[in-house]
């Protein structure tokens, strides 16, 4: 059903002004503030109010008001300008999307789970509406405001449905938005087993090394599904265990499922304000949680200098640490690890990068994700390669034990030297090639 957006528009500025003035009139009055459900409620008997207003207006002037359908559509349309995300969040809504890249309000790109691209209505009446629309969820996300204008502009946030936006503006000729749907949220090894992401002995041996206290890097390109696996791997570890996750923007969210993990903290980066003053680095904050009591610290997403922090903290007793790393293969990773090394503060060289890998790191995991065509050309996301870390020569020496055969299953093909632990919390391998 087609929306006219002019309307919502407007009646979002009527109902914020209605709720800004309650908030007032409770203030002037010494009550509680509303907290924030009761506000979406207020904020739905509100939107009831105007809309009937709005068709008392229309009849009285001899036009036909909306129907039924009509000002269900534009109460939800209100609703999500006010509480959600616009115009986007029906494609937040729809549970097959998986990415949406906007190149300005009009030019709408939606990749859906089964491979599809199409290009969608447009989410803004204009380019400046739509920089409007990211100021407005940057101001709430996260732990702090973020800033999003000439000044600042880039910009990376969690939306409240636990997906992934970059916004850029200024830089582009067009403000640009890409937005990676979390449409697994509460993920365990068993789901990804279920949907091919994982063998069953995969899942198997990811569950023992995690009980193990094995510290893991998962590695693969973008939107492979890093994320999701370590998300996925998290979910293994016990309830009584403290975690401490350190993000860039909030994303993990494993805070947000108590029965899995009561006890965790979770650390997003602080940007410098508009003067250069108060940013909080990566580095620092994976400093940080060493002093918080970690039984692990995960860090969602090694990009920078806080890798030298990280694997410093993997040799300082925190087995069982977890973490991302972009890369193309298993192997890539070291080198990749040592690039980062470098350009940290500590500039280490590459021979004591290896040596502080081959101390901190037990297993990479690699991800990747092609195009099926065996099944239509549907993109598939699965581990392909697992390498263990044996030890360094000069280099890092690893073996791959999990690797694709010839005929694209995932099987073991090395021995493991930690096999003998790994069966005491479970895993039984079915043999290797």
């Amino acid at each position: 059903m087609t929306i006219d957006h002019t309307l919502v528009k407007r009646f979002r500025q009527d109902v914020g002004d209605r709720l800004a003035h309650q908030r007032r009139l409770d203030q002037a009055s010494g009550l509680q503030p509303m907290t924030g459900e009761d506000e979406r409620q207020f904020a739905r008997a509100l939107i009831a109010q105007i809309l009937e207003e709005f068709a008392r207006g229309e009849i009285g002037v001899g036009r036909t008001p909306p129907t039924a359908e009509e000002e269900e559509a534009l109460a939800a349309g209100i609703h999500a300008a006010l509480f959600g995300v616009g115009r986007l969040q029906p494609l937040l809504d729809d549970p097959e999307v998986e990415n949406i890249d906007i190149n300005g309000c009009d030019r709408v790109f939606v990749g859906y789970a089964d491979g599809q691209e199409i290009m969608r209505e447009p989410v803004a009446e204009s380019d400046e509406e739509l920089v409007e629309l990211i100021q407005i969820l940057a101001a709430y996300s996260g732990l702090s405001s973020r800033p999003f204008d000439t000044a600042n502009p880039q910009l990376d946030l969690r939306l409240p449905d636990g997906s992934r936006l970059s916004a850029v503006m200024d830089v582009t000729v067009r403000p640009s938005i890409s937005i990676r749907r979390s449409r697994l949220g509460k993920v365990f090894l068993s789901d990804l087993v279920g949907n091919g992401s994982l063998t069953p002995e995969l899942g198997r041996f990811l569950a023992a090394a995690v009980a193990a206290r094995k510290n893991i890097m998962i590695s693969g390109s973008t939107n492979a599904g890093k994320t999701t696996l370590l998300r996925a791997l998290a979910n293994e570890i016990p309830p009584s265990e403290r975690l401490i996750t350190v993000e860039r923007a909030l994303e993990l969210g494993l805070d947000q499922f108590p029965e899995l993990h009561p006890n965790v903290v979770a650390f997003e980066q602080r940007l410098p304000n508009s003067e250069g003053q108060g940013e909080i680095t990566m580095a620092e904050l994976v400093r940080r949680s060493l002093r918080m009591n970690p039984s692990r610290v995960i860090v969602g997403e090694v990009l920078g200098d806080e890798i030298v922090t990280m694997l410093n903290a993997m040799t300082q007793g925190n087995d069982g640490s977890l973490s991302t790393i972009h890369a193309n293969s298993s192997m890539e990773v070291f080198n990749r690890i040592a690039t980062y090394a470098l350009q940290a503060t500590e500039r280490l060289p590459i021979e004591a990068t290896h040596m502080l890998i081959a101390g901190a790191i037990d297993f990479v995991v690699f991800i990747e994700k092609r195009n099926d065509y065996a099944v239509g050309g549907r993109l598939r996301r699965f581990v392909s390669s697992v390498r263990e870390v044996a030890g360094v020569d000069g280099r890092v020496l690893s073996s791959e034990v999990f690797a694709m055969a010839p005929d694209g299953r995932v099987v073991p093909h090395a021995p493991l030297s930690c096999l003998e632990e790994l069966a005491h919390f479970g895993y039984d391998p079915g043999g290797w090639t």
